[in-house]
């Protein structure tokens, strides 16, 4: 375990746990799912020493962070007023946002919605997807998703929208459910040959989402049974339902990103996704929606053959175009 400073604050109407690293101009962390501030552990030191203050946020409804019980208390609103409240709490007047999976989106609108206190973002995974404005009425997010699906496919996304399915199956066995899920969307499962191309997520309909996941014999190199065995604690004590609840939430994201749209993030930006990454809509004609939409994006970068968890998988090389973002700023 990486030696950090555990802290709470209170904050935008509820106790939101970090954890801290150096100190200088701050560096704010935001994990996705289904993971933890310590998805951040090759990060958090490499940044504190590089003469910054790493802090890694425990994401509403994960980790020590509360997880309120409202569904409709997990908006993309609610999430980036986290990220806020925090930085009020340190007293600090900006940051770096810097988010992966779920939290690449929470870091891209934070830049977004608040330029003023947010002066750069880094995404990993999740490429930036412009405000569309809210949708014809009678129409959601889980409509075009389930006719992209078909008649004859469920979609991840779907599957974790019906409150209680989710957890039920994906609660059975957490342990499994997690060596499953981290193995599964890694680079490694192509490079083992147990899939052919990068899964996106959708799967034959009346399936379940656990009967999807490949369970490897043994762990791929960047992920060590100690770390699983954090993981597996973590979601052991808080469930699944928090950061399913971020799903349940999908619907409402384009009406809340509304009076954004037709702006964009001016402030310096950074991707870097990985090639076999299909999960997330990492696809070729979203990066280059990325690479025309952000005017200040300084950094663009496929790493070849890895996965989803990309600064878990290949920490050396986000580490060190990470840090020459942040020494360029």
């Amino acid at each position: 375990m990486i030696e950090v400073e555990h802290s709470t604050i209170h904050g935008n109407g509820i106790n939101i746990h970090y954890v801290s690293k150096g100190e200088g101009p701050l560096v704010v962390f935001c994990h996705g799912w289904p993971e933890s501030w310590y998805s951040w552990r090759h990060q958090i030191p490499a940044v504190a020493d590089a003469g910054f203050r790493a802090i890694a946020m425990s994401m509403r409804g994960y980790g020590g962070t509360d997880a309120p019980q409202d569904v409709g208390a997990y908006t993309i609103n609610h999430l980036v007023g986290d990220v806020v409240a925090v930085v009020n709490a340190l007293g600090e007047e900006d940051a770096v946002v810097v988010g992966h999976d779920w939290g690449a989106p929470v870091a891209w609108y934070s830049a977004l919605m608040r330029p003023d206190m947010f002066r750069a973002v880094a995404a990993l995974s999740v490429p930036f997807i412009p405000p569309i404005g809210g949708l014809p009425e009678g129409v959601t997010m889980n409509d075009m998703m389930a006719q992209t699906a078909g008649p004859d496919r469920d979609y991840y996304r779907l599957f974790f929208q019906e409150p209680g399915r989710a957890e039920a199956d994906l609660e059975a066995d957490i342990e499994r459910t997690m060596r499953g899920v981290l193995y599964s969307i890694s680079g490694d499962a192509i490079a083992n040959g147990d899939l052919d191309e990068g899964w996106d997520g959708f799967f034959p309909a009346g399936q379940t989402m656990s009967e999807q996941l490949i369970i490897p014999d043994e762990l791929p190199a960047w992920l060590h049974e100690d770390d699983l065995a954090f993981y597996v604690e973590e979601i052991t004590r808080t469930g699944f339902r928090g950061g399913f609840n971020w799903y349940r939430n999908i619907n409402t994201l384009p009406a809340c990103l509304a009076p954004w749209v037709g702006t964009t993030i001016e402030q310096p930006a950074f991707y870097m996704g990985g090639s076999t990454d299909m999960i997330a809509g990492n696809t070729p004609e979203a990066i280059e929606g990325t690479r025309a939409a952000l005017p200040g994006l300084r950094h663009l970068e496929i790493l070849e053959g890895a996965g989803h968890w990309l600064q878990q998988e290949r920490p050396d090389e986000v580490n060190a175009a990470l840090l020459e973002f942040l020494a360029g700023l």
